[in-house]
């Protein structure tokens, strides 16, 4: 049958497959659909951050998403609290825009569609019809409830975007020549041979080391003898290494599994920065406060050889910069852990740190 206006509601704390599915059952029957996102304000995901995730996974013009914010405790048994929610989510409906408005300025809906118990009494509400979309959850077994207590259990359901916001993202950074990128790699591996959800486990690469190598090739077009010590740097370009790194980095979130292995990060450009510029970078620090990383593993020099490639300022420039790392990891409270000695001792130990970070799990605050 074919409806003119449905309607879903739901938490979305987070958004699933099966609520993916609940909007596409609901889309494709409909000529329009408002889904409404009714959040309270003891929720720890914002409302608008779960109305955007859902927007990227549900663009058709004909679907419109509308955050409401409903502070009323459930409770089936009340008429009274059944009537507050419904006024809230009324409101909802009433801000979509676009569409006809009927009585008390909201669109008419002619169809209800849910998976839950309380279905049929919502569409009674809205004098409308219900749509039961697999109530017993069979095509996808996950629940709200299930991605909050478990997120990796759950890692198959969720989209892109919410993986992202819900992966452990651990920088591996220190200064020239110490190891970073070959523990970078390792500890990716290390995670990526549990198999599973954990064989999606990747690495991103360091930019930055890029960009200078393309900078590096055009300044030789012109003067064959140059070498990187030769070249000159602006703020500007900093933040374009930030800026880049950090969406490879957000690219990866989302198609990989509970863990990502930065190699570097704008932290780490900030010093970099400070380094060859002798000043701090505002722009950088906006991209680094912009990020969420979980747990830095700085690589101590000391036992690593220094390594000339051509690329690198020097020995006594390493030493600078590794306590540099050190001393703003410090001031700045950020969980960081030193790994030293050999390289399996270093993946080790981060494995170590790791595995400590991923035991204490996702805190969601419970909802209403």
């Amino acid at each position: 049958m074919r409806y003119e206006h449905g309607l879903v509601i739901g938490k979305f704390y987070p958004p699933h497959a099966g609520h993916h599915h609940l909007i596409d059952t609901a889309a494709d029957a409909c000529a329009r659909v408002t889904v409404v996102v009714a959040a309270s304000t003891v929720e720890s995901v914002p409302v608008a951050l779960r109305a955007a995730w859902l927007r990227e996974r549900h663009p058709q013009p004909h679907v419109e998403i509308v955050p409401v914010l409903d502070d009323v405790e459930v409770d089936y048994d009340s008429d009274e609290v059944w009537a507050a929610h419904v006024a809230a989510f009324r409101t909802g409906l009433a801000a979509a825009s676009g569409h006809g408005v009927g009585a008390l300025g909201v669109p008419p809906v002619d169809a209800v569609f849910s998976s839950e118990a309380y279905g049929p009494e919502l569409a009674r509400r809205f004098a409308a019809a219900h749509v039961p979309v697999d109530p017993p959850r069979d095509r996808f077994p996950v629940s709200g409830t299930a991605v909050r207590r478990d997120p990796v259990a759950c890692w198959e359901w969720l989209s892109p975007a919410v993986r992202a916001h819900l992966t452990r993202r651990v920088v591996v950074l220190g200064a020239e020549s110490s190891g970073t990128t070959t523990l970078s790699r390792a500890l990716a591996a290390h995670y990526a041979v549990r198999g599973g959800v954990w064989a999606a486990t990747r690495w991103v690469p360091e930019y930055g080391r890029l960009y200078c190598e393309e900078k590096l090739a055009v300044a030789r077009r012109a003067d064959p003898d140059l070498w990187i010590g030769d070249l000159g740097w602006s703020s500007e370009e900093f933040t374009v290494i930030a800026e880049r790194q950090l969406a490879l980095e957000d690219a990866a979130a989302r198609s990989g599994s509970p863990l990502l292995v930065c190699d570097t990060d704008a932290f780490a450009t900030c010093l970099w920065h400070e380094r060859y510029l002798g000043a701090p970078a505002p722009d950088v620090e906006r991209l680094h406060a912009r990020a969420h990383h979980d747990l830095w593993i700085l690589t101590d020099t000391a036992g690593v050889p220094f390594e000339q490639d051509g690329w690198r300022d020097g020995e006594s420039i390493r030493e600078r910069m590794s306590e540099r790392f050190r001393e703003e990891l410090d001031r700045r409270g950020l969980p960081y852990v030193v790994v030293t000695g050999t390289h399996e001792d270093r993946l080790a130990t981060t494995a170590t740190a790791v595995d400590a970070l991923l035991d204490k799990g996702w805190t969601f605050t419970d909802p209403l």
